[in-house]
């Protein structure tokens, strides 16, 4: 005979272990708190303010109100606009001469510079070591009167050309437009330089290489290959030129003439020694606005969102 048994009851399963805790995730967090409360308190606050300052009336003596007195805004507009279009044009021809003398000295240091290449780099940010003023104050003596650079240009006939156009005054550089923008693309060459190098520096030898095999010509080469791979670099290093040149008024200041001042120019004055805040106020509104639309114009235009 055969018996039987019941097999004995199964053991509870036990339970499932909780996930672990997912350590250091407020981490990120943390790390861009200080940069986040430094841009609220230095950047976003303050234009907060100068809004506020834009829409004011009153005087510095009985004080400023906010009565959202929007018409400061097309005041400012209209009595200044010839000072924001010739600030566009000093800033749009400093940016395309930087973009003509930096973009071969960018291929240079990228391709052919070898072991020369620290030195270069050094050279190129050796402006950087010596204050903005001083860079400026040192044109006053290259563009002098009588000077070497004038002469030259005026034995090559260079001067007969830019007296037509307007940029200089007879044998005069100095307090001429032509002398606001080379002070402007002196000192903005190097922010051009850097970002086409970094953008080239990225572009892979093999497809040179590639276009050598193909037996295309240095020019195809370059106009196939080259430019359109350092299009970021040609977009940041244009947007890092154009934007601080629009706004400066140290190099009008000390290089121009009461005929040449910028925008950046009138908001100083008004905010230093005119003391009217809300115009100041409303025409750093407007120079904002209208480089922000002209920014994302050109980034549509350009194709490219992928910036150095």
């Amino acid at each position: 005979m055969t018996t039987v048994t019941e097999a004995p009851p199964l053991a509870p399963a036990p339970p499932e272990p909780e996930p672990p805790r997912r350590r250091g995730r407020w981490t990120p967090y943390l790390l861009l708190l200080p940069g986040l409360l430094w841009l609220l308190v230095f950047f976003a606050l303050p234009v907060v303010y100068q809004a506020s300052t834009s829409v004011q009336t009153g005087s510095l003596e009985e004080g400023y109100q906010v009565t959202w007195h929007v018409a400061t805004y097309w005041e400012a507009l209209s009595e200044y606009w010839p000072q924001f279009v010739r600030s566009v044009l000093y800033a749009a021809s400093a940016t395309v001469l930087c973009l003509l003398l930096g973009y071969p000295l960018a291929y240079l240091i990228a391709f052919r510079a070898g072991r020369w290449r620290n030195l270069i780099m050094i050279l190129v940010i050796a402006p950087f070591f010596t204050s903005f003023l001083i860079r400026t104050l040192a044109w006053k003596t290259i563009l002098a009167d009588g000077g070497p650079v004038v002469g030259a240009l005026d034995v090559l006939h260079v001067l007969d050309v830019t007296a037509w156009l307007g940029w200089t005054a007879g044998d005069r550089v100095l307090a001429t437009p032509l002398a606001v923008v080379c002070g402007l693309t002196y000192n903005f060459l190097p922010f051009m330089i850097l970002p086409l190098y970094t953008s080239l520096e990225r572009i892979d030898p093999r497809l040179h290489e590639a276009a050598n095999d193909l037996y295309a010509r240095p020019s195809t080469t370059f106009r196939k290959v080259t430019f359109p791979l350092s299009m970021p670099g040609v977009v940041s290093g244009t947007l890092l030129t154009f934007i601080p040149a629009t706004g400066d008024y140290v190099n009008a200041d000390l290089l121009g003439s009461t005929d040449t001042r910028m925008v950046g120019n009138v908001i100083q004055s008004q905010f230093l020694r005119v003391l009217d805040y809300p115009t100041a106020a409303a025409l750093s509104f407007i120079l904002m606005a209208a480089i922000l639309i002209m920014v994302t114009l050109y980034i549509r235009k350009s194709g490219t969102e992928d910036l150095v």
